[in-house]
């Protein structure tokens, strides 16, 4: 995906954004949390998951440095971004806040 395919998918709406990789531990850590929030606030909030190694111009544009890292975005603005393993509690109060605004 480039930078201007992403920013299509992301213009409309809220977006978590979980930049990762499949040799990072953390990240194999994080995946099961952030299924649970794409199944918890289905159909009020997308998640896209971005392999930094297959994606590495995107990862580059959004300046990621540490993974994971999880961007969060309401019509393509970024509100908000998290490094590094979050708690399940963390990202649900984040994603409840984007909600409510």
């Amino acid at each position: 995906m480039d930078s201007k395919q992403f920013q299509q998918t992301i213009e409309k709406g809220l977006f978590l954004v979980d930049f990762n990789a499949p040799w990072c531990a953390p990240c194999k850590i994080q995946e099961p949390i952030i299924q649970t929030m794409e199944e918890k606030f289905k159909n009020k909030i997308s998640v896209v998951f971005i392999n930094i190694d297959d994606n590495r111009k995107l990862a580059t544009d959004f300046m990621v440095q540490s993974i994971p890292t999880l961007v969060f975005f309401k019509n393509g603005i970024e509100e908000e971004r998290f490094i590094g393993l979050q708690t399940e509690e963390t990202i649900e109060n984040k994603l409840n806040s984007m909600l409510q605004h």
